[in-house]
């Protein structure tokens, strides 16, 4: 490997096969294309020079004797140093379910082999492109101090998170080895999927509640590679809480729910928000109401709505 690389005016490709035929093959075209080529013959071998060198994109056979390119993928991804790279993978595996343990192994794409060089060109400037736009995006958030994890979906890992980010995951639980919370993933899948309304006041939002604080998940942007910016921020209901404990002789639970009744949410809502089911909630109404002296969630909510200052409907 080369002892000083050139990041400025060319980008650096990993190249990994067992094959010497396939690395001389896509080492020439690569090199004749302008980019800085390294190769690694193993599993091994590839995590050590992906740590070493970092490169800009990794081209990933499949199929390799020991360790084989879905367990080389898996430990890029969970290493802090390497889990932004971009991962294509070569296979001549194309059945479904080697497409889907590659993407699942944290794969950002995938050629068939025979490998065509031309193919293999393209793709890797296309990733290579939106890893560009993605660091540029991270360097200005980074810069502003902004809460922001770029989530991968296909593999369900976070490839990336800023500082205060990282802090706030914690904070709630949420800090996994940069595996992405199942709630937060199952947010992420439907909120994708949704088209944004033209009218819509804010993009798609998720809660979770954690000791009388909230985090809150924004879809903020998507990458050609699967990747999506999440913006988190923290609100805080301590003092809502209290007022209603004060105002009803709530017990904290009773007040949590009767909070979010007064944002208008629902009951699966809020067993979503507070990790209960609908019918765990529908008893702490029963019991709001009876303490309220009221009949429907409508009053409860203008009650509340009244004490905390926010008026009635």
């Amino acid at each position: 490997m080369p002892t000083s690389l050139d990041r400025q005016n060319t980008d650096i490709v990993l190249i990994v096969d067992d094959v010497p035929e396939n690395l001389s093959v896509l080492h020439d075209a690569l090199d004749e294309a302008g980019f800085t080529v390294l190769v690694a013959i193993n599993g091994e071998s590839a995590l050590s020079r992906a740590r070493q060198a970092v490169p800009d994109i990794i081209l990933l056979d499949a199929m390799m004797p020991g360790m084989d390119g879905f367990e080389v993928a898996r430990r890029l991804r969970a290493d802090f140093a390497t889990q932004h790279i971009p991962i294509i993978f070569m296979t001549g595996l194309t059945e479904t379910e080697h497409v889907v343990a590659a993407f699942q192994a944290g794969g950002t794409d995938y050629v068939s082999k025979p490998i065509r060089s031309g193919e293999v060109i393209a793709r890797i400037s296309s990733h290579l492109r939106s890893a560009r736009q993605m660091k540029q995006a991270r360097s200005a958030l980074d810069a502003f101090g902004q809460a922001t994890i770029a989530v991968h979906l296909a593999s369900g890992r976070i490839t990336w998170q800023t500082p205060l980010a990282r802090q706030m995951l914690a904070t709630h639980g949420l800090d996994s080895e940069g595996i992405t919370a199942p709630r937060i993933l199952d947010w992420l899948r439907l909120a994708s999927q949704t088209p944004a309304a033209s009218n819509a006041p804010e993009p798609a939002t998720l809660n979770l509640a954690h000791g009388g604080r909230r985090l809150i998940f924004s879809l903020h942007d998507r990458t050609a590679d699967d990747e999506y910016l999440l913006v988190l921020r923290e609100e805080s209901d301590s003092s809502a809480l209290e007022i209603l404990i004060a105002a009803f002789r709530l017990t904290q639970k009773e007040a949590e729910v009767l909070h979010w009744v007064s944002k208008g949410k629902t009951n699966k809502d809020i067993g979503d928000i507070l990790g209960s089911s609908p019918r765990t909630v529908h008893k702490h109404l029963e019991h709001i109401f009876e303490k309220l002296g009221v009949e429907t969630r409508t009053a409860a909510a203008n009650l509340a709505m009244s004490k905390l200052g926010r008026g009635g409907g």
